[in-house]
C-alpha cells in the first residue's frame, strides 16, 4: 500500500571515543571514533506534498538548501529519478552545532524516511553508501546503536551495545566551528590520543558497562583551551558523575550518571549555568 505520510526518529549520538589519526590528501581526516546512539532525538515527518519544502520551526536553522535535509531528500530524488514532492517536517530536541550530529541524523532520517514513501526497498548498506555522499557521521546514524567509525567516519563495523546507561548533556552557548577545532588541531605538536583498540576490545567482550578504559576524546584538548567553560562543565559533572568528556568537536559535555537520581543531581548542579541539559539513556542499534 503505497504511503502518504512517514515519521521517523532521529538520534543523536555521542563519541565515546574520538581519535584523529592523520589528515588525508582529500582534506578529510582519517579518524578511528566509538560512536553511541542516544534518546535525544528529533522527529522527522515526511509527507506528500507540492515540490519540496522542509520546517523547521526554528528561525536559527533554514530550510533551504544548506540543511543536511534538504540535501538528502534532492540527492534520492536525482539518484532515483524522482520528484521531490514531499514536505519534511523537523521536529527540533537535539541541541544545535553541538557535536551531537543532529543535521546528519535529520539528514539519515530522510534517507529512510523517502526510502519508505517511495518504497524504494534500500537496505542499510545501501542506505549507508548515499550517506556517505551527504556528510561523514550521516552513514552512523542510519541506524545508530554502538559502532567504530573508521576512514572520515562511513566505514562502520557494529559493535555489542553497552548496558544502558543514563547520559547527562550541557551545552554552553558558545558556537564552535568543527573546521576550526581539526586546523588547529593539525598543529599540534603531541596531540593525545585516546586508546581506541582498548575501547572496542571492551566492548567486544560484551554486556560492557559505561564507562569504559579507553574512552577519550582527541578534540577535547584543542576546543577546552579555546572554550575553558567546558572544563569547568566537566569539573562541576565530576562532583558527582563517573565519567564526562566533550561529543565530537564540542561544545557539548556529556556525563555518565549510574542513575536516574544521580542524573538528575548533575542537572541541578548546574542550573546556575546558562546551558541546554538533557537528560537521556544509550539506545540500540535500528533494523532496517
Amino acid at each position: 500500500m503505497f504511503m502518504e505520510k512517514i515519521t521517523e526518529t532521529a538520534y543523536a549520538k555521542i563519541n565515546l571515543g574520538l581519535d584523529v589519526l592523520r589528515k588525508r590528501a582529500d582534506g578529510y581526516h582519517e579518524v578511528s571514533m566509538v560512536m553511541q546512539s542516544i534518546s535525544l532525538a528529533d522527529t522527522v515527518t515526511l509527507e506528500k506534498h507540492s515540490g519540496l519544502v522542509v520546517q523547521t520551526g526554528r528561525s536559527d536553522l533554514p530550510g533551504d538548501s544548506s540543511n543536511l535535509a534538504y540535501k538528502a531528500a534532492v540527492l534520492m530524488a536525482e539518484r532515483f529519478n524522482k520528484t521531490p514532492d514531499v514536505k519534511i517536517t523537523l521536529d527540533k530536541h537535539i541541541f544545535m552545532a553541538a557535536g551531537l550530529a543532529g543535521g546528519s541524523s535529520d539528514a539519515a532520517a530522510v534517507l529512510r524516511g523517502l526510502n519508505r514513501l517511495w518504497q524504494l526497498g534500500l537496505n542499510a548498506a545501501q542506505l549507508e553508501e548515499l550517506a556517505a555522499e551527504i556528510g561523514s557521521d550521516v552513514p552512523f546514524c542510519i541506524c545508530g546503536g554502538t559502532a567504530l567509525a573508521e576512514g572520515r567516519g562511513e566505514i562502520l563495523t557494529p559493535l555489542p551495545e553497552p548496558q544502558e546507561a543514563f547520559i547527562v548533556l550541557a551545552k554552553p552557548q558558545q558556537a564552535v566551528s568543527t573546521a576550526w577545532v581539526y586546523k588547529e588541531f593539525d598543529s599540534l605538536k603531541e596531540p593525545q590520543h585516546p586508546d581506541i583498540g582498548t575501547l572496542k576490545a571492551a566492548l567486544l567482550k560484551g554486556n560492557a558497562v559505561l564507562p569504559l578504559p579507553g574512552m577519550g576524546n582527541a578534540l577535547e584538548g584543542v576546543t577546552c583551551a579555546r572554550y575553558p567553560e567546558i572544563n569547568k562543565i566537566k569539573k562541576e559533572m565530576l562532583k558527582i558523575a563517573q565519567y564526562a568528556l566533550m561529543s565530537g568537536s564540542g561544545p557539548t559535555v556529556f556525563a555518565v550518571a549510574g542513575s536516574t537520581q544521580e542524573a538528575q543531581k548533575i542537572i541541578e548542579a548546574l542550573q546556575a549555568w546558562k546551558l541546554e541539559t538533557a537528560i537521556a539513556t544509550t539506545v540500540k542499534r535500528s533494523v532496517i
